[in-house]
């Protein structure tokens, strides 16, 4: 360990002997060096970042612009994680979360994208769908929960459904998280050796590594559909959880416009 700290530069050091480095070294067994400096860069770029996130949401309610942040990628690609960080410093009146449940029998018998405009922004507002009405591009397909002339229908409507929600006014911004097989496994593994965070896990998460390859394939159909003639995904690397949540607030920043020297 000592010999470790020896190589490392003086402003390395400051960042170990930081709160946040001590609070990083002491949350693990085994103590990573480069890890923790790491995660210290992370949260003084992450507090940076949710500076200027404030700075945004204050000139989308001041616009009365409405906005939509959906995110979708294989179970435990850190959707939930990134939607965290984007909202846990800015102001909770204006903004909210929706992560739909299985849909009801009435909700069934009417048009699919229904229950989601029911979820869409008032003015001044900003609506994160942690999943959206893609379930049906991808999971419900993979996972027998449609039949094959829903997700044909779906796929014919989607695009135009988004050029419907944009030419009303409305900014819609699509993030697809992109993890590895590898990682996935990794992930499942933590979440159930982990009694508080069991309850993540659900049926389909657990035959999500059988069926890896048919996701893929409905994925990829996904992204080439919305390619063509649709909004594209921005596609985020998210093996590594600090990286992913920066690059979806950097991209949201640079998405949608605001006042930079806006004091706030």
């Amino acid at each position: 360990m000592i010999d470790k700290m020896e190589h490392l530069s003086e402003k390395d050091l400051e960042k170990l002997n930081s709160s946040k480095g001590l609070h990083a070294m002491l949350q693990n067994e085994e103590i990573n060096l480069k890890k923790t400096i790491r995660y210290v860069d992370y949260t003084k770029q992450l507090k940076e970042l949710q500076v200027e996130l404030i700075r945004q949401q204050a000139c989308i309610i001041e616009k009365g612009q409405r906005v939509i942040v959906l995110f979708e990628g294989r179970d435990a690609a850190g959707k939930g994680g990134a939607i965290r960080r984007i909202t846990e410093r800015i102001n909770p009146r204006h903004f909210r979360i929706v992560a739909l449940p299985k849909p009801t029998a009435e909700e069934q018998s009417q048009w699919y994208f229904q229950r989601y405009i029911r979820q869409f922004p008032k003015a001044g507002e900003i609506v994160f769908f942690d999943r959206s009405w893609y379930n049906r591009a991808v999971v419900e397909p993979v996972n027998g929960f449609c039949t094959d002339d829903e997700y044909r229908i779906f796929m014919n409507q989607v695009n135009d459904f988004e050029r419907m929600i944009t030419e009303s006014g409305i900014i819609l911004v699509k993030f697809y998280m992109s993890i590895s097989k590898k990682e996935q496994k990794t992930r499942f593994e933590e979440i159930k050796n982990n009694p508080l965070k069991h309850w993540k896990m659900s049926a389909v998460d657990e035959r999500a590594q059988e069926l890896w390859d048919v996701y893929t394939l409905y994925k990829k159909r996904m992204f080439d559909n919305t390619k063509e003639n649709g909004i594209p995904f921005k596609v985020i690397k998210a093996n590594r959880k600090i990286d992913a949540r920066l690059n979806v607030i950097k991209h949201m920043l640079k998405t949608i416009p605001y006042d930079k020297n806006r004091e706030i």
